[in-house]
C-alpha cells in the first residue's frame, strides 16, 4: 500500500532533534509563550520576509485573530463584507462568521482553483472591506493583481496561506509577505507540521502585530489587565521547538515535493484524468496533487484496488454544508463540479521512486 501522507517518515529523521528539544522544553521550567515561540517567531517573520510573526493556537484562530484585530484597530467594523473563494477549505469562511463579519462567495478560477480576478472586481461594491484570498493546494494566487485590485478600491489584502509555506512569487517574494496579513496552519500533515495543532500570523504592520500578540492571550496588555476582549489561542512551546528543528528543511522539502509534481504532469497520460495547473515556476509548493475524473466513486474504487491512498479536498462545498444552510439557495456551477471531481493523489517530501512510478503505472492504467 503506498499511503496518501506517511507522516511517521516525515518525521522520522527529526526524532533525535525532537528528544533534544523535548529536554530543554523540561529544563527550561517555561511552558507557555516561552523562549522558543519567541524564537520561532524570528525565525518564521525572517523566512517569509516580514518584520512580524505571531504565533497562535491554530490556522483558523489566525484568520479570525487578523479579522478580530482589524476591526479593533478601526479598520473593519461588525458586518462588513469579505470577498473569499466559494471552493475554499471552510475554516476561511468560518473565520469571517467568527469575527462578525459577512463572507461573499465568489467563483474561483477554472483553471488553478483560486480566485478569479473577474467575479472578484464584478463582486466589489460599498459594503465589501476586504478580500481574503487562499492559496489553494499550495499554489499562489495572482497576488499582483489582487494588490492592484484591493488598493484601487481601498481594500484589505488579507491570505490564508495553511497550504502555501514556502511558495514564491516570481519576485522570490515569500506567500507570508504577499499581502497585508497572512495565517498559516501547522497542522500535522502541513508543508511546515507540527505534531500537534499550531498556527501563525506574518505581517508588516506593527500595530496590528501587537493587537493580535494580545488577542491571543486573553487580551492582556499586561498580566491581568486586559485591553480587549480576547481569546485563549497561543502557539505551544514544545509545538515552537517542533518547528523550528523542521524549519530549516522546508525548502528542500518543498523542492522533494515538486520533483514527485512534475514527474506526475510529465508521465500521467490518461485522457480521462485530467491534471493540475502549473507553470513550473517557485509558486507552487504541491501541498496537494489534486487530479479530477469524471466518475470519481469509479476513480476511487480503482485506486483501492491498486493500493493507492488517496483523499478528497473537499467532498462538499461550503455552501452546500448544514452550517451553512443559509447559502443553500445559491448556486456556483464552477465550485460545484470542482468538488464532484476532484481526488488528492499522493505527494510527499519522503516518497521513493518506486513509489511515484507505480502511482503513474496505476493512474495510466485506470
Amino acid at each position: 500500500m503506498i499511503p496518501f501522507l506517511d507522516l511517521h517518515k516525515i518525521n522520522q529523521p527529526y526524532e533525535k532533534a525532537f528528544k533534544e528539544s523535548f529536554q530543554k522544553f523540561l529544563d527550561s521550567g517555561y511552558y507557555v509563550l516561552g523562549n522558543a515561540v519567541k524564537e520561532f517567531e524570528q525565525a518564521f517573520a525572517k523566512y517569509c520576509g516580514v518584520n512580524y510573526c505571531v504565533g497562535v493556537g491554530n490556522g483558523l484562530d489566525a484568520l479570525t485573530l487578523i479579522l478580530k484585530a482589524y476591526i479593533e484597530l478601526g479598520k473593519l467594523q461588525k458586518g462588513d463584507k469579505v470577498i473569499v473563494a466559494a471552493n475554499t477549505y471552510i475554516a476561511t469562511i468560518l473565520a469571517i462568521k467568527h469575527a462578525g463579519l459577512e463572507p461573499v462567495l465568489v467563483e474561483p478560477d477554472d483553471q488553478t482553483f483560486n480566485l478569479d480576478l473577474k467575479e472578484v472586481e464584478k463582486n466589489i461594491n460599498a459594503s465589501i472591506k476586504a478580500i481574503l484570498v487562499t492559496h489553494l493546494y499550495g499554489q499562489l494566487a495572482k497576488m499582483k493583481s489582487l494588490r492592484r485590485i484591493a488598493d484601487e478600491n481601498n481594500l484589505l489584502l488579507i491570505a490564508d496561506a495553511a497550504q502555501a509555506h514556502g511558495a514564491e512569487d516570481r519576485n522570490g517574494n515569500k506567500a507570508g509577505s504577499l499581502a497585508d496579513a497572512v495565517g498559516f496552519s501547522f497542522y500535522p500533515s502541513k508543508n511546515l507540521g507540527a505534531l500537534g495543532d499550531g498556527g501563525a500570523v506574518t505581517t508588516n504592520n506593527k500595530d496590528l502585530a501587537k493587537v493580535i500578540s494580545q488577542l491571543r492571550n486573553y487580551g492582556t496588555s499586561s498580566k491581568y489587565i486586559n485591553e480587549y476582549i480576547g481569546f485563549n489561542s497561543r502557539l505551544d512551546e514544545l509545538q515552537a521547538y517542533f518547528l523550528l528543528d523542521k524549519l530549516k528543511d522546508l525548502d528542500d522539502a518543498n523542492s522533494n515535493r515538486k520533483l514527485v509534481a512534475s514527474r506526475y504532469l510529465n508521465e500521467i497520460k490518461n485522457e480521462k484524468i485530467k491534471l493540475p495547473f502549473w507553470d513550473g515556476s517557485m509558486d507552487h509548493v504541491f501541498h496537494l496533487f489534486v487530479v479530477q475524473v469524471e466518475d470519481r466513486k469509479r476513480f476511487a474504487e480503482f485506486l483501492e484496488k491498486n493500493q493507492i491512498g488517496y483523499l478528497i479536498h473537499y467532498p462538499l462545498p461550503p455552501h452546500q454544508q448544514k452550517a451553512f444552510s443559509y447559502f443553500s439557495n445559491l448556486s456556483f456551477p464552477i465550485t460545484e463540479r470542482i468538488h464532484q471531481q476532484v481526488v488528492s493523489i499522493p505527494v510527499s517530501p519522503v516518497m521513493e521512486e518506486e513509489e511515484v512510478s507505480r502511482v503513474i503505472q496505476v493512474l495510466n492504467a485506470y
